[in-house]
Formats: structure tokens, C-alpha cells, sequence
């Protein structure tokens, strides 16, 4: 058990832990939990008024024991008996032909074991258990719920980032065994940064921002938050993503006539200094009247070639406020 858990187990909050607070803790969907508790028993021992869910350290480690056994594989209803044994309560009767894990229509994942991800929100955590266990419903409502809790810079810095630190590095020293975490969770945190983006209409008057990869770069979720937080600000924005061909990227910038342009490059192999004079030479507009995009470039690639007089921004912060200031002149 990781001194998150630990913690709040040996010590819960008055009254026990709301369903909503163990579901972040543990990386579980709160409807999981729910079909748990009504379907194999495994729920609070007592409610806060006979009816709403507080969870006691003692529920906890239940469900954490629960956890640990569909993760391995054992359909919900078997683990729900072996998780259960442990205790004194009655066990859940015998599961029938074709039964799920999850109690909610997923079978759960044999996951390859935890990420480490040190020491960071309590969100981060149940995100990383939700990612290794593929579990799709728990990453979509975690990664909701962080954003419109701490807003999506702050989101993005203690909570997804580290995650998707935890799973490269898991990656890194485990072979192949965690491409499938990773590929999921990417799509999850891209289809979240979407959302984020789509609350709010662009305002007219400001100048647009050009997000693209470097040719060679297909690495895009940085510069997906960045384009999602732009978007939140209601400066209008045009992600091209990743592996931008120089000669597209060139007809982007004529066609949309950007206020400014960022190149994004994670390594340093995909980071151009060329690139960089390329685009800054480019001119749009109409004849008498041209101008040329002011470039950003971004990344840890940029990091030691630096081109003279070029912005990098050490983080999305950084950077948003950066463009905010560009779009309006």
C-alpha cells in the first residue's frame, strides 16, 4: 500500500470517505463502486444517515483487496468472496455464466503491476491504478473531475503530467509490457484536453495562434493542453499536430496568418534551428501591408540549441500568457 493510501487509511476523514474521494484515491469509476456495494456487497459497513456512502479505513482496505484480485484477472463476483472472507460480512452467492468484472460491463485487465509515480496528488495516484488497469470509464471521470477542480493548467502540471511520466518511465524498464497503458491513457488525456477546449467560442479581434510538431516530432499532448488552454481563453487557435511537412506548415502560415507560431520538439533530434529562420521569414498578408508570425518554440528539445532571440517557454503557463499578450497587439 503507497503512503497515500496508507494515510487515509489509518487515519480517514471524519465520518469516512465519500464515494466520490475513494474513487479518486483508488483510480476506480464511482458507478463501479456503486455496482459493487449493490451487486457483491463490498461497500461502507454502515451510511451516514442510512443511505449515503461513507467509507471507513476498514472499507478501504476491502476495496483495495477487491482492487488487487480483478486486476489479477478473477471475475468480480469470486474476488468479492476471497476479499470478503477476510472479514465478517456474508459473501455474495455464486456468480452466474458469463459474469463481468467491474460489475458494469468490463471485464477487468490483467495489469502488469503499479507505476511509480512518487509523491503527488491523491488524483494522480487513482489516475495511474485506472490507466494500469485499462480501465476507460474511471480515466475519463478522473481526468473530468481534475480539470474542473484545480482548472487545466493546474491539472495538467500535478496530475496528468505526472502520470504520463510514470507510464514512460514504466515503459522504459519494462519492455513492451506497457505500450497499451500508455497508447489508452494518451487517448483519454487527448479526448479530456478536447472537452476542455470546446466550452468556449474564440473571441473576435484577437490574432490566431499556429500549434504544430516539428517535422519529425509525433509527440502532441503538451501541445494539445496548450491548445485547450487557449481555447478556455477564447483565443482562437489551429493545432496541426504532429509531423507538420515544412512545406504545409509554410502554407498554414500564409492561409491563416497567424499572430504567432509554436514548434514543438521532444528531442533534440527533432528540434531545427533552420526550421525555426524558415518560419520566421515567412510573410502574410496582403502586398504592402505584410507581416511575419513571431515563433515560439517549445519542448525539451530546444533545450542547449536555442535559436538567438527565439521565446521558450519553460511550461504551459508560461506560454499561454506569452500568447495571450502576442494575440492581442
Amino acid at each position: 500500500m503507497d503512503d497515500a493510501v496508507s494515510t487515509l487509511t489509518e487515519r480517514p476523514a471524519v465520518g469516512g470517505l465519500t464515494t466520490g474521494a475513494v474513487a479518486r484515491l483508488l483510480g476506480v469509476a464511482p458507478t463501479t463502486l456503486r455496482s459493487w456495494d449493490r451487486r457483491y456487497g463490498i461497500g461502507p459497513a454502515s451510511r451516514e444517515g442510512g443511505r449515503h456512502r461513507r467509507w471507513t479505513s476498514a472499507d478501504i482496505r476491502l476495496l483495495e483487496c477487491m482492487c488487487g484480485l480483478t486486476n489479477a484477472g478473477m471475475p468480480p463476483a469470486e474476488a468479492a468472496r476471497a476479499a470478503l472472507a477476510t472479514t465478517s460480512r456474508p459473501a455474495p452467492p455464486a456468480a452466474g455464466p458469463g459474469e463481468r468484472a467491474g460489475g458494469a460491463g468490463e471485464r477487468a485487465s490483467r495489469a502488469p503491476g503499479a507505476l511509480p509515480v512518487g509523491r503527488v496528488r491523491r488524483e494522480c495516484r487513482g489516475l495511474a491504478r485506472a490507466a494500469v488497469r485499462l480501465d476507460a470509464q474511471a480515466m475519463d471521470e478522473l481526468l473530468t473531475a481534475a480539470i474542473e477542480r484545480y482548472g487545466l493548467l493546474a491539472a495538467w502540471d500535478s496530475v496528468i503530467m505526472p502520470t504520463l511520466h510514470a507510464v514512460g518511465r514504466k515503459w522504459e524498464t519494462a519492455g513492451e509490457r506497457y505500450i497499451e497503458v500508455e497508447h489508452l491513457l494518451s487517448w483519454h488525456v487527448s479526448s479530456a484536453l478536447r472537452r476542455a477546449a470546446s466550452q468556449r467560442a474564440p473571441r473576435s479581434g484577437a490574432g490566431v495562434s499556429l500549434l504544430a510538431c516539428t517535422p519529425e516530432e509525433s509527440h502532441t499532448l503538451a501541445l494539445e493542453a496548450l491548445a485547450a488552454a487557449l481555447a478556455q481563453q477564447g483565443l482562437p487557435v489551429r493545432m496541426f499536430g504532429a509531423a507538420l511537412p515544412v512545406e504545409a506548415m509554410e502554407e498554414a502560415v500564409r492561409r491563416t496568418g497567424p499572430a504567432a507560431v509554436v514548434l514543438w520538439a521532444q528531442s533534440r533530434a527533432t528540434a531545427s534551428r533552420a526550421l525555426v529562420a524558415r518560419v520566421e521569414s515567412i510573410e502574410w498578408g496582403v502586398r504592402g501591408a505584410r507581416r511575419r508570425p513571431v515563433v515560439l518554440v517549445a519542448g525539451p528539445g530546444w533545450a542547449g540549441q536555442l535559436p538567438p532571440g527565439v521565446r521558450h517557454p519553460s511550461g504551459l503557463a508560461e506560454a499561454l500568457e506569452a500568447l495571450a499578450v502576442i494575440s492581442r497587439r
